[in-house]
């Protein structure tokens, strides 16, 4: 639901009048004409006039205001809100500003925080004119909570691609520790590095999404995956997964809260099976329509079955029995000049290993290397480049370290694993995208055998459905 500029106008110019704003501008030239330009339903040019005196004026009560109506009346919300946000922290009982802040929430779409301060205008007694349009606005938001109530989304992509080390292979020669018990067991006390696999691939990815609202606070929730990945030649590296969630969220002012079960369930080569179940819970903060923190855990028991299809003599259950735990912290902020989002989280976890007695050499179970403690990070930048082309940058870094001694190097193993990933989206319309992808591995271990490049490439066609 749309308002003409007229009638909130005529909003902006009561309250103007109740607060007495325009009758204190005859000495402030710029003040007057963008005042003037305002009542002339020119607020464009208002705007172009005190945007560049914000610098230098910002927390006057007068000017911010009047900038805040110009911005959002030129289709600027953003940038309103913010003047807005001044004007309050000046002034908490100006109803002017927080009925136009109320403005600039719905026009942002964010209709929780727009219904608020609607009510707190309305509770303090606002003209009749006034009164009669923010019931208009509050009568948009009913119906469109309504609409909302219950929402279904899903998508489907196919993907084409290039993949230079399928097998994660490592280009080191491996040296065995002076003291290991296989020390002088293989020519020159090394390995060799592996033959590296590279290849083209195809993959088939969907998904479905349910949420359904309660009331106004409690929603329930739940999504299902598939993930089909298929190579040209090493078929034997092809994997299907299928990821379930189910859950229940909860909305308190500006926190939303999310606690849910999670399973799934991984086929590798069509010899190796992996199961995964767990809880996972998340917390999100919106001080402002421009800023998200977020909070978030995850516990999964992960159990394997079967082997690697180039080993058929190792257990999966080995390396593949764990019980893991992530915690991390997260962040977004947006900005409008240039358009975009800088988005970035920090988790750090702990993967114990909890496999069965299966071998001599683990008689207490478990694996080799034992428990595995991370630390991550990952910061990117999505933006908008033009009215169909998107593009992200992404960086990711994750440090590990094992617990037990292992005994090819007679030392704790310890790794760290950088990721680069370079994208853009192509948006056909709203329904349709191509998504052509660039992505770098490097990782780095005090084993060789464990330390690997890698590098893909690929395109996805992907169609949303709502």
């Amino acid at each position: 639901m749309k308002f003409g500029r007229s009638a909130a106008f005529v909003l902006s110019g009561v309250m103007l009048a109740i607060s007495g704003v325009g009758a204190q501008e005859a000495g402030d030239p710029a003040m007057r004409d963008a005042d003037a330009l305002l009542h002339a339903g020119k607020p464009a040019e208002a705007y172009t006039l005190l945007e560049p005196l914000e610098f230098v004026r910002a927390g006057e009560l007068r000017f911010d205001y009047l900038l805040g109506i110009a911005a959002l009346d030129s289709g600027k919300p953003d940038k309103a809100t913010l003047a807005f946000e001044r004007v309050l922290a000046v002034d908490p009982n100006f109803a002017g500003a927080r009925l136009d802040m109320a403005r600039a929430y719905y026009q942002l779409g964010d209709l929780p925080r727009a219904k608020t301060e609607f009510e707190v205008v309305l509770k303090q007694n606002p003209p009749e004119a006034a009164r009669a349009t923010i019931q208009k606005y509050l009568d948009a938001i009913a119906a469109h909570e309504q609409a909302q109530r219950t929402q279904v989304t899903g998508y489907a992509e196919g993907i084409v691609g290039h993949d230079s080390n399928i097998a994660n292979s490592t280009t080191q020669t491996f040296t065995f520790a002076s003291n290991s018990p296989w020390s002088g067991l293989f020519t020159g006390n090394q390995l060799p590095p592996s033959s590296t696999l590279a290849g083209n691939y195809e993959g088939v990815n969907a998904g479905m999404a349910l949420h359904h609202r309660l009331n106004t606070r409690w929603g329930v929730f739940g999504n299902a995956d598939l993930h089909q990945h298929g190579n040209t030649t090493h078929t034997a590296y092809d994997s299907t997964a299928v990821d379930a969630q189910v859950g229940v969220s909860l909305q308190d002012g500006n926190s939303g809260y999310k606690l849910s079960l999670t399973g799934g369930q991984t086929d590798s080569g069509s010899t190796m099976h992996r199961n995964a179940q767990g809880v996972a819970g998340a917390w999100q903060y919106n001080p402002s329509p421009d800023r998200q923190f977020s909070a978030f855990g995850q516990w999964s028991q992960n159990r394997a079955s079967g082997y690697p299809a180039t080993s058929p003599s190792t257990d999966a259950r080995i390396e593949g029995d764990t019980d893991q735990v992530v915690l991390g912290v997260g962040g977004v902020h947006l900005f409008t000049d240039p358009k975009g989002a800088l988005f970035g989280s920090i988790f750090v976890g702990q993967e114990k290993d909890v496999a069965p007695v299966i071998s001599p050499g683990l008689p207490n179970g478990g694996r080799v290397d034992g428990r595995k403690d991370f630390v991550g990070v990952r910061i990117g930048w999505q933006t908008t480049l033009s009215p169909t082309w998107d593009g992200t940058v992404s960086l990711g870094w994750q440090s590990a370290k094992y617990a037990n001694i292992n005994n090819l190097i007679m030392d704790y193993r310890s790794e760290t694993q950088t990721d680069l990933s370079l994208g853009l989206a192509w948006h056909l319309n709203k329904a349709w995208t191509v998504k052509p992808q660039l992505s770098f591995t490097h990782k780095d271990s005090n084993i060789a055998l464990y330390s690997f490049d890698r590098t893909e490439v690929s395109v996805t066609l992907r169609h949303d459905f709502q």
